[in-house]
């Protein structure tokens, strides 16, 4: 049976007593509703109350009890009313019947970056991320496990998305980017974020030879990671897919332990040297998770490949495409169905659908038929 969910934040639901029946109408099972989100500035189109949110850093939508965190602590979202705003936008999506999965972002927290900078990814130039937690520090290990374990608590979900569950790197970054003109392709960008702070450079070979030839792979435009680190790839490789299996083992051992009916979901990507909110599963998924959801946004071209590396890296996990109803796709049904009956011949078997809140009424119109063509 095919799967259909859809992503929105607390404010798309809180206040407007027809979000959640809008959702519905969409055909899907379940509502992905954020967690613990990053910094954004969020439209409304159709809330009765509001046309922007403006969540100016990184937070939590559930209680933050400082207790239960140690060095690095969520902030509060000082634009929501209350201190549980999942539980408030959960219960109306339980009140319809329902399910509900916390959507959950790790790693990508521009706040604590800046509040605890020793914990950001570093690249091989010294230049750090401030958005980017690295999964090799203790203490960010420490906030993601605890993290989940206020999620599950607090929010009893029927099910949980970990997004950013490893590293971010280059791509993905800050306010009013500039760095398009640099003409940096997808090598250079992953050498880009290649991490070398205090807790990865320990976990390196040669560091200093690691370090030289990430720098001269960016500046001479490497055809490829592999050729760019030469004698030192396959090394390199195994450390950076490690940090984020052993990530995935923790947490997700540590969801069964505490939750054992919640559903995992998990954003991923196959490409070894994949970093961001989709996290590398290159190497073995070597964790209980119940389905794997990988980007498909750029279109069938890139999908497609992406599908298929992800099947042969999971061959027994269930996958779900990550779909965008947003800009630059168009607002017509007809063209999201014919690009979503693609990945479902790919053997995708769930579809994610992005965005609830942020979509105007034609554009979920436009989705409400692309997820009734999948579900045929």
């Amino acid at each position: 049976m095919v799967k259909s969910v859809v992503h929105a934040y607390p404010w798309d639901l809180i206040g407007d007593p027809d979000a959640v029946a809008r959702y519905q109408g969409l055909g899907v099972d379940a509502i992905a509703l954020a967690a613990s989100y990053h910094t954004v500035r969020a439209a409304t189109p159709l809330h009765p109350r509001h046309r922007l949110v403006d969540a100016r850093h990184a937070a939590f939508y559930l209680p933050v009890r400082t207790s239960k965190f140690g060095r690095l602590v969520p902030a509060e979202p000082s634009w929501m009313d209350g201190s549980d705003s999942f539980g408030e936008a959960a219960a109306l999506v339980r009140a319809a019947g329902l399910p509900v999965y916390a959507w959950t972002v790790l790693t990508h927290n521009s706040r604590l970056g800046d509040l605890h900078p020793d914990v950001t990814v570093v690249n091989a130039f010294g230049d750090r991320y401030p958005y980017a937690l690295c999964t090799a520090q203790p203490d960010v290990v420490e906030y993601t496990s605890a993290l989940v374990s206020e999620v599950l608590e607090l929010g009893a979900p029927d099910g949980i998305i970990l997004e950013a569950c490893g590293p971010l790197g280059f791509f993905h970054g800050g306010h009013h980017e500039k760095t398009d003109g640099t003409d940096w392709n997808a090598v250079q960008q992953k050498l880009l974020s290649l991490c070398f702070c205090s807790a990865c450079t320990a976990l390196y070979a040669d560091p200093d030879a690691l370090r030289e030839a990430v720098r001269a792979g960016i500046d001479r435009g490497a055809p490829s990671v592999e050729e760019a680190l030469g004698v030192l790839a396959e090394d390199v490789q195994a450390v950076r897919t490690g940090v984020v299996r052993s990530l995935r083992q923790k947490l997700v051992g540590e969801i069964r332990a505490a939750a054992p009916t919640v559903r995992i979901g998990m954003h991923v990507t196959a490409d070894p040297w994949g970093t961001g909110p989709f996290a590398t599963v290159a190497g073995g998924l070597d964790a209980d998770v119940d389905v794997l959801t990988t980007m498909c946004w750029p279109g069938p071209d890139v999908a497609v490949p992406g599908i298929e590396a992800l099947r042969a890296a999971a061959p027994d996990t269930r996958i779900a495409a990550y779909v965008l109803g947003l800009p630059p796709k168009p607002a017509d049904g007809a063209a999201l169905s014919k690009e979503w009956l693609t990945y479902l011949d790919a053997g995708v078997e769930e579809f994610h659908l992005y965005h609830g809140g942020l979509a105007s009424a034609a554009r979920l119109e436009a989705l409400r038929e692309a997820v009734a063509a999948v579900s045929r």
